[in-house]
C-alpha cells in the first residue's frame, strides 16, 4: 500500500540534502532541498526496497529494472540462501536487510505465487546501497559487512553493494 500523498508549494522546504538527493522540480540551498513547483511530493529509491524481514527471507519492493523506473511495483524475495555466495549456513537475515533499505539484487527465477520474484544478492556488486540509521541519516559504507551513521557513528550490520564506479551519480 502506498504512503499518503503529500502536496507542496514553491519554495517548501522538504527535506534536508542528508535524507535524499534533488530531483526534478526541486532545488538546493543551504544543505535542504526546496519545492520549486506545486503539486504531489513523489520519493523515488533505486532498484527494490526491503519491506519486512524474517528468519528465512526478506521481501522487498522492485522499484527499478536496471535505470528504467517501473510504473508500478513488483514484489520479489531474496531467501536466506540467496544473500551470499559463501558460507550460506552462517547468514542471518536481519544482519543483511532491514526496512527501507534500497538494494541493488539480480533476478534469478520467477518464484510462487505469493513471491513473484526470487532475486539474489549473492556477488559482491549486490546488496544495500543506502540505509538510513535510526537518527533517520543515511549511513556509509564502511566495510563488507557493516555500515555506519555519520551523525551518531553507531554501527549496523548490512549486506553491502560493492557499487561499480560506472553506477555512481556524480
Amino acid at each position: 500500500m502506498a504512503p499518503p500523498a503529500r502536496y507542496c508549494i514553491p519554495g517548501e522546504r522538504l527535506c534536508s540534502t542528508e535524507e535524499a538527493t534533488a530531483g526534478s522540480g526541486t532545488y538546493t540551498r543551504h544543505g535542504f532541498i526546496f519545492s520549486s513547483l506545486a503539486g504531489c511530493l513523489e520519493r523515488k529509491s533505486e532498484d527494490n526496497e526491503v519491506c519486512s524481514i524474517n528468519s528465512r527471507f526478506a521481501k522487498v519492493h522492485i522499484l527499478y529494472v536496471g535505470s528504467t523506473p517501473l510504473k508500478s511495483t513488483f514484489r520479489g524475495t531474496i531467501r536466506r540462501e540467496d544473500i551470499r555466495a559463501t558460507e550460506k549456513d552462517k547468514v542471518e537475515v536481519y544482519k543483511s536487510f532491514r526496512p527501507s533499505d534500497i538494494v541493488l539484487a539480480k533476478v534469478i527465477s520467477l518464484g510462487d505465487a505469493q513471491s513473484n520474484y526470487l532475486l539474489s544478492t549473492a556477488e559482491n556488486e549486490l546488496g544495500v546501497v543506502v540505509a538510513r540509521s535510526e537518527a533517520g541519516v543515511q549511513m556509509v559504507p564502511i566495510s563488507w559487512c557493516e555500515m555506519q551513521c555519520p551523525r551518531t557513528h553507531t554501527k549496523e550490520f548490512r549486506k553491502v553493494a560493492r557499487v561499480q564506479p560506472q553506477f555512481l551519480q556524480t
